[in-house]
């Protein structure tokens, strides 16, 4: 009976990999549908992308994320609904990060499965900033819905409870975004290439990282506009005067 017991925990720990980690933290949508457009990025979503501007739905390669963010509710953060979109034989992630040059980040990957014929393959890491390392998490992710196709791959998924920050400030909800890709064999998750940074952002504003519109520039009120109008100036009509006077005076 006792060894009976050990064969099957072996086998559920290999059923668990890769990086021998549970899924009960992750909650999958009935819905399979995935739809990610550019629409709305900078109004109602906040776009992060490389190439700069591309387009997730065309035709040309693009590594796309975009975020809606709930209402911050201290000290829990902000709910983060997710999309995630680009091309990988591999895997594609996102990553949050308080510091993108220390510390550590909160990395949610999608990929296909190459050892069960391209599946859809969803896990939760934590990534050391300094020396790249990936760590098994069980950060809780919910709505988790996802598509391959080919090397496409697309998800959408919600994080509960973001929170750059235990203090009840601004910063809390301000996170670096990062998006890169890696190798996946069905076992083992390959280093993160780390493709896309962007300066810290507060997900709580679509247009965080829109560039602001320079102001129309006005003139002074005071400030004379040139007569252009062909008309002669008083001071041109007394010169003219002069000059017809002396030329009278200089044939008499």
């Amino acid at each position: 009976m006792e060894g009976g017991l050990i064969v099957l925990a072996a086998a559920l720990l290999l059923f668990l990999s890769p990086e021998v980690q549970g899924t009960a933290h992750l909650s999958f949508s009935n819905n399979t549908q995935v739809n990610i457009t550019r629409d709305g990025c900078g109004v109602s979503k906040l776009c992060v992308e490389t190439p700069n501007n591309c387009d997730p739905s065309g035709n040309s390669p693009c590594l796309f994320a975009s975020a809606v963010s709930s209402v911050p509710v201290p000290p829990n953060g902000v709910e983060l609904s997710v999309e995630l979109s680009g091309e990988s034989a591999g895997y594609i992630a996102l990553g949050l990060t308080a510091n993108a040059s220390e510390g550590t980040s909160m990395l949610v990957i999608c990929a296909q499965n190459s050892s069960d014929n391209g599946t859809f393959f969803f896990r939760t890491m934590q990534r050391n900033n300094t020396d790249n390392m990936l760590t098994p998490t069980e950060t809780r992710v919910k709505e988790i819905r996802g598509m391959v196709n080919g090397n496409m791959i697309k998800c959408e998924f919600t994080v509960p409870n973001v929170n750059a920050s235990n203090i009840r400030s601004s910063e809390a909800t301000t996170f670096s975004v990062l998006l890169g890709n890696g190798s996946f064999n069905g076992s083992v998750l390959g280093a993160f290439n780390l493709l896309f940074g962007s300066k810290p952002l507060d997900l709580t504003k679509p247009d965080s990282n829109v560039p602001p519109t320079a102001a129309p520039t006005t003139m002074p009120s005071n400030t004379t506009m040139p007569n252009n109008s062909g008309a002669l100036q008083p001071h041109a009509v007394l010169l003219l005067l002069s000059v017809l006077t002396l030329s009278v005076l200089l044939r008499v």
